[in-house]
């Protein structure tokens, strides 16, 4: 018998219920603060965002951003402050705000509305005080509702307007350990800074200011050299800076209205197709995009009027026009960079060569790779007749299969292990790639060199990438190695394989490492599984010193039935970040290069004991 279904079923939210309901919606991802795309980024961002729309409509010049050790923040602007009367509502009452009238906040950064309100609901404590025309007003909320309206606020007669936001996070609704990553909000700063020359952000003492907007955020963040000075244009509503390097890869900067847009969207595919079509009438060539392309770090903001984007998070610009019913995104950026690159290059002709040998390189490597990539491809083919490394599942990436986000393939060390995962995992959504052994180091290789190896070429095949990352056949690319020196000797040649050769495989998140159990403690009754010593110590306080203890050398000794949970619902992931910028290069070529010396010298004198101790000890 079916339940009755009446009006009593039919149930409204207030606006703080909705949003702690369904956080979400609002603030992505509920992250523990590890990555740059986790919730309580955005959180800050909204507070900081509203801080910048003063700047950029004349009032303002500096904002002070704290966070203290307990994770408290404080956002502090001296624009106009929020009109007093106003006060509450902007804090409480949601879709309100300034930015609906076109005109006062034409191009805006904020949320709309949204933005505040979302910061007050998911806060155990949220404070926001206005000063304004010798006045203030301060108001307390705890999970969006009111505390205190502060009879007696700071003083104001000394202090200059604007506006002040505090809040701390709800460890009701985020993970326990959620902590804002001191590097992630620098680097924030850093975007803020580029995006808005003549701003300055105080972070903790720290001081963020640029002069050169994005030129200075392609300096900063250029892998490598570069092969010509960055080229520079500005236009009335979009800024755009690029340069060629040596790298084969795509590399790019995206922001609408100092949104960054991790994910691209219109504008990033509209400056794409525009500088291969402005670069082909110049040089009166029909080059290849791809060659055009090939070690291109750009950045490009735009800013539009009433944005939409294709989330709430705002990644990825959904809007096909500058404005509601005005000219097209593709064709305003391709009327300026017609008219402004071609005005460069005629005036930098020493650049306008650099970069037609850039392409006439990137021409000539792309037909020698050819055939060698017909003879992997090939070869794939060949070996897929007869041999079962890659166990496939049936759910990929690049479908539009409906547990498409779960599309899984763990790369795994060896038979044993990869049967292990295999007998029990999910055939529908994770799949297997078995590897013979270590791989190839691939540091400081070319692509050629990759291509030829067999196994690299086996790899690329399973995982769809052999072109581009486009075709990506599964969402999460799995490091499945032992916890032992070998297991992580593959994983670091493997890390560096995707780094050099698919590092956008990284920066859109894709690539994980598997944590698996250390050890297994156990009485007749319960069985926990340890990643660490910690946690050992823990269950063995817990089951008592009698457990049996099992230390788990490789994935190969874990048994199907237990490894199960392992790869279930329960699988623990560590994403592989890379922190853009300067750094990589070097890092790559101390621990994969040819100093052994130095690396020997390093390990040495950093080299920590660890020792198994008995109850005696």
């Amino acid at each position: 018998m079916s339940a009755s279904y009446t009006e009593e079923d039919i149930k409204t939210l207030n606006w703080r219920e909705h949003i702690r309901l369904r956080p979400g919606m609002y603030i992505g991802k509920l992250g523990d603060g590890t990555v740059q795309d986790d919730g309580i980024y955005l959180l800050l961002k909204e507070a900081v965002d509203n801080a910048v729309d003063e700047f950029v409509m004349g009032h303002g010049r500096e904002i002070r951003i704290e966070i203290d050790d307990k994770g408290r923040v404080e956002v502090r602007d001296y624009g106009r402050g929020i009109p007093l009367g106003k006060l509450m509502d902007c804090a409480a009452k949601i879709n309100t705000g300034a930015k609906y009238d076109s005109e006062a906040f034409k191009k805006a950064v904020g949320l709309n509305g949204v933005g505040i309100k979302a910061v007050n609901a998911l806060s155990e404590f949220f404070e926001i005080q206005a000063w304004r025309e010798g006045k203030t007003k301060a108001i307390e909320f705890s999970r969006g509702e009111v505390r205190e309206e502060m009879k007696r606020p700071r003083p104001s007669s000394k202090t200059k307007p604007g506006t002040r936001l505090a809040f701390e996070i709800d460890r009701e609704i985020f993970p326990v350990k959620t902590t804002f990553k001191p590097s992630i909000v620098e680097r924030m700063c850093r975007y803020y800074a580029y995006l808005n020359p003549g701003l300055t952000l105080v972070f903790n003492k720290q001081k963020f200011r640029s002069k050169g907007g994005l030129l200075d955020l392609l300096r900063e963040e250029m892998e490598g050299p570069s092969l010509y000075e960055p080229i520079g244009l500005s236009g009335k509503d979009i800024d755009v800076a690029f340069v060629h390097t040596p790298s084969s890869s795509e590399d790019y900067y995206s922001f609408v209205n100092g949104q960054h847009t991790t994910q691209g969207g219109t504008h990033l595919g509209a400056f794409r197709e525009a500088i291969v079509k402005v670069l082909r009438e110049f040089y009166k060539k029909q080059y290849d995009p791809a060659d055009i392309r090939a070690g291109l770090e750009a950045a490009v903001s735009l800013r539009v009027e009433e944005p939409v984007f294709e989330s709430q998070t705002k990644t990825k610009l959904g809007s096909t026009a500058m404005k509601p019913d005005g000219e097209t995104i593709r064709t305003y950026i391709g009327n300026f960079l017609r008219e402004q690159l071609d005005n460069y290059l005629h005036k930098h002709p020493e650049t306008a060569d650099a970069i037609q040998k850039r392409i006439l390189a990137s021409e000539r490597e792309r037909k020698e790779l050819k055939g060698v990539k017909k003879m992997a491809r090939e070869r794939a083919r060949q070996t897929k007749l007869h041999n079962k490394k890659l166990r496939d599942c049936r759910a990929h990436w690049n479908t539009k299969h409906k547990r498409r986000d779960n599309s899984t393939v763990f790369i795994t060390e060896g038979d044993s292990a990869s049967g292990s995962i295999t007998s029990c995992r999910d055939a529908e959504t994770q799949a297997v790639f078995s590897l013979r052994g270590k791989p190839l180091n691939s540091f400081g290789l070319s692509r050629k060199v990759v291509y030829e190896n067999e196994e690299f070429a086996l790899l690329q095949a399973a995982l769809g990438i052999e072109e581009n990352i486009e075709n990506l056949r599964y969402n999460r690319v799995v490091l499945a190695t032992d916890a032992d020196v070998d297991g992580m000797h593959i994983r670091l040649l493997l890390l560096t394989f995707f780094l050099q050769f698919f590092p956008e495989l990284i920066r859109e998140g894709h690539l994980y490492i598997l944590q698996t159990p250390l050890f297994r403690v156990r009485t007749k009754k319960q069985t926990d599984y340890c990643f660490d010593e910690k946690e050992k110590e823990a269950a063995l306080q817990s089951l008592g010193k009698n457990s049996e203890i099992t230390r788990f050398k490789g994935l190969g000794e874990i048994s199907s039935h237990e490894f199960k949970f392992m790869i279930g619902s329960e699988m623990r992931l560590d994403p592989v970040l890379m922190e853009e910028g300067r750094g990589l290069s070097e890092m790559l070529s101390f621990y994969m290069g040819k100093n052994t010396p130095d690396r020997q010298d390093y390990i040495i004198n950093n080299l920590r004991e660890d020792v198994d101790r008995g109850d005696g000890e």
